[in-house]
């Protein structure tokens, strides 16, 4: 193989090449510094690549809008890739100028999205409910199995962080609301006022903000995983339905893995805030559980472990959602996964707030 060679001949402003040009010709190119190459003489050339022929243009034209000069001698499929590259070239370095997107354009994009997300939810609400319809007729068709599963992973998984968290909060809140009692002698009221947190807010908001980040993020991995690797194409083509193989099963475990977490979180709070009663305001556990008795309504229990199915029922459908519109690249699925996460927490926090106007109103 002929060594590449290059010399530029000043007088006439011609570069002549020869021998074979790939990517390690690139040391013999000569300095031009700034100088017009008016011709590139190829009649020497034995070999040309892509790489060679971009060495070469980009030697002769070092900005994108420098012209073109003259190809002489080349072979005609030397002068084929030259062509080539120069016309794949030019539309590469062709970059975009920078707009500044104004307020309006960023709302305006902001309000497209949330409406595709909104549309595309109901979509996945109607194909689920169809699905379900069908389940209905056919009880052999329930994966009882991938259910269990999911109840292990969904409730099993989540009793240690959300009986330590629910426990820690219910050690803050009853530390905080003790020492402004403290100030007027009001140190029972503080059983009141936990029991009312604990029991109808912190707790079903928390716990749902937990299971969202960790079993609806992880919903999601798992079902965009299965479809980068074509997994769910498989179940397709065995003529089972991907809705009820793996998005009921998981549905439903969060619809009974919500309330028992909710409950769980209860006591774990409770237990915290009784922990700080006997040690910061002098109640005991007897006289706390006492007053608990005293106080505690139905109710307040009833409204904490009811908003629990609603908050499972929007993070299982926008997890499932999301993880099943992954397309097939890495970056979607991580892309989708935060969309989850996202997604939920806001459906939490307007839900929730519907829940207290509601409430209020209603007298609950």
């Amino acid at each position: 193989m002929t060594e590449a060679r290059a010399d530029f001949d000043e007088a006439q402003g011609t570069l002549v090449v020869s021998g074979a040009w790939h990517a390690g010709a690139a040391s013999v190119l000569p300095a031009l510094g700034g100088k017009t190459v008016r011709a590139i003489d190829g009649a020497g050339v034995t070999q040309l690549d892509t790489n060679g022929a971009w060495l070469l243009l980009s030697a002769v034209r070092p900005r994108a809008n420098d012209p073109m000069p003259a190809l002489q001698a080349f072979q005609p499929q030397h002068l084929a890739i030259l062509e080539l590259v120069n016309r794949h070239s030019a539309a590469s370095a062709a970059q975009p100028g920078h707009r500044r997107e104004s307020v309006l354009a960023m709302t305006g994009r902001g309000a497209q999205v949330m409406a595709e997300h909104a549309l595309g939810l109901l979509d996945f609400v109607g194909r689920l409910s169809i699905e379900l319809w069908v389940l209905l007729g056919k009880p052999g068709g329930w994966r009882w199995r991938e259910f269990a599963a999911q109840v292990r992973a969904v409730f099993v998984g989540a009793i240690p962080i959300v009986s330590a968290m629910l426990f820690l909060l219910g050690v803050v809140f009853a530390y905080l609301l003790g020492d402004q009692a403290q100030q007027y002698g009001a140190n029972i009221f503080v059983v009141d006022g936990l029991l009312l947190a604990i029991l109808r807010e912190i707790s079903p908001v928390i716990v749902a903000v937990l299971v969202a980040g960790r079993t609806g993020a992880a919903i999601t991995a798992q079902l965009g995983t299965m479809k980068v690797t074509e997994e769910i194409d498989a179940i397709t083509t065995l003529g089972l339905s991907p809705l009820a193989v793996l998005v009921i099963p998981r549905m439903l475990a969060l619809l009974i893995a919500m309330p028992l977490l909710v409950f769980i979180g209860d006591i774990a709070g409770i237990a915290g805030g009784m922990l700080v009663a006997q040690q910061q305001l002098d109640i005991s556990y007897s006289m706390f559980m006492d007053r608990m008795a005293d106080v505690i309504l139905l109710k307040t229990l009833v409204v904490g472990l009811g908003k629990a199915p609603v908050f499972a029922m929007f993070i299982a459908l926008i997890a499932c959602r999301m993880g099943l519109s992954v397309t097939r690249d890495a970056r979607s699925v991580g892309a989708n996964t935060t969309s989850t996460v996202v997604q939920s927490l806001i459906a939490i926090i307007i839900l929730n707030a519907i829940f207290a106007v509601t409430f209020v109103r209603l007298d609950i």
